[in-house]
């Protein structure tokens, strides 16, 4: 077992206080990953995010870039300007984010098929996964 992972099978673990709990909650989302690849390339205007990623709500896009500046992963800015445009940048923080979330990435192109595979294999064969707590 990796050593980073020990931890998680000790007796004494306390899940309120898991740091990863706590941060992969809304990190390891699909629009938090999204937004920050986007970022990753430069600062960013509201807008240009939401070309970036067409699929994602104003309301979901808002609450999320709130959610990073809120963590520290982001910075925005307001310019004064008719209407009023915003400018968000990862910070350093957002920034170390960067090398994790690349091998994170490059792990799902480089298993998205056999993923898929996988998945079309299960579905095919009826498999139910028990519930053991029934």
């Amino acid at each position: 077992m990796k050593a980073s992972f020990v931890l998680w099978s000790r007796g004494d673990f306390d899940v309120e206080r898991c740091p990863v709990r706590e941060i992969l909650s809304h990190l390891g989302d699909k629009w938090t990953t999204l937004i920050v690849i986007a970022l990753a390339e430069g600062p960013h205007r509201f807008n240009e995010l939401r070309r970036a990623l067409p699929d994602i709500s104003n309301r979901m896009l808002t609450q999320t870039l709130r959610d990073l500046q809120r963590d520290g992963l982001l910075s925005r800015q307001v310019f004064p300007t008719k209407p009023p445009s915003v400018e968000y940048w990862l910070t350093p923080l957002g920034r170390s984010r960067l090398d994790p979330l690349a091998a994170l990435v490059t792990w799902a192109q480089n298993t998205h098929a056999d993923v898929k595979t996988a998945r079309s294999k299960f579905d095919r064969s009826g498999s139910v996964i028990a519930n053991v707590d029934s």
